[in-house]
């Protein structure tokens, strides 16, 4: 059973940065696929990067070059830097974790078995 602990988000200006952490716990996280989601008030949860066993990344495309995705197997945790954060951005962020699969990562949520707590993330312009 993995578990997922998440901590950061918080609100920002427009043009601002945070970072998301995750800490998994009951299993290492290197043997799986690792993901950050969002989801909006009324919209549908949404990948928003993901990296696999070996730390190859792919990135939703409304957030390359200003998020990046990366992880600490030795200390278990994944982050999420977010960077020229925009009021688009503003949502619930989940960390995930796809047990079935170390790489060729999927997009859809329902492949994602484990979930942090979610998140809060508010850009005001």
């Amino acid at each position: 059973q993995v578990q997922l602990m998440q901590s950061g988000g918080g609100s920002v200006p427009a043009g601002g940065s945070l970072r998301l952490s995750c800490v998994a716990s009951g299993s290492s996280q290197s043997r799986f696929c690792m993901a950050w989601f969002r989801q909006a008030p009324g919209e549908e949860r949404e990948q928003v990067a993901n990296i696999d066993d070996l730390g190859y990344t792919n990135y939703a495309d409304s957030v390359k070059g200003r998020f990046l995705i990366s992880k600490d197997d030795r200390k278990n945790t994944l982050y999420l830097r977010m960077d020229t954060l925009q009021p688009g951005d503003t949502a619930m962020y989940y960390c995930a974790a796809d047990l079935s699969r170390r790489h060729a990562c999927q997009r859809a949520p329902v492949q994602y078995k484990a979930w942090g707590q979610g998140t809060q993330v508010t850009v005001s312009s």
